[in-house]
């Protein structure tokens, strides 16, 4: 299956060799995993969040995002997830891919380098085209809100 063209580029100093690209874990999977460029290990505290340098920058194409987002393993084992999950990378952002990080869990989380922290998923964006109306059409909702079907 051929893909959408990303370019990529290393930071100064972090493209040595000790690093991974973002990379796919398997031959279906929809996110590439993304690894943390801290040059010596930290520790997330319960409750803390932090922000996670990667290492490198990224080009987009034109209608296209690049959504952070949470590893299951992480997240279900360690409660660690991305907080402002799914972040987003917009095509006109060339700095350094960062991953905000929180730890939901009652336990310390050591993070070092090297260790996959996040993945990332490239998506199509739609922009919308905003219209003003007096009025909006009805549906069978209407506006219930949060929870308006049950549990």
């Amino acid at each position: 299956m051929e893909g959408v063209k990303v370019e990529i580029r290393w930071l100064d100093g972090e493209g040595d060799g000790d690093l991974s690209l973002p990379g796919y874990q398997s031959e279906l999977a929809a996110g590439m995993d993304v690894c943390a460029a801290v040059k010596e290990p930290w520790t997330l505290y319960p409750g803390e969040i932090r922000l996670f340098p990667t290492g490198f920058c990224v080009a987009l194409p034109a209608g296209y995002e690049m959504q952070v987002r949470p590893r299951s393993g992480l997240a279900v084992k360690h409660g660690v997830t991305v907080v402002n999950s799914p972040g987003t990378i917009d095509a006109d952002y060339r700095g350094e891919v960062r991953v905000g990080l929180i730890n939901l869990g009652s336990d310390s989380f050591t993070v070092c380098r090297g260790d996959r922290i996040a993945q990332l998923v490239l998506a199509p964006v739609v922009r919308a085209q905003l219209q003003l109306v007096e009025k909006l059409d009805n549906t069978l909702r209407g506006s219930g809100g949060f929870g308006h079907t049950g549990i």
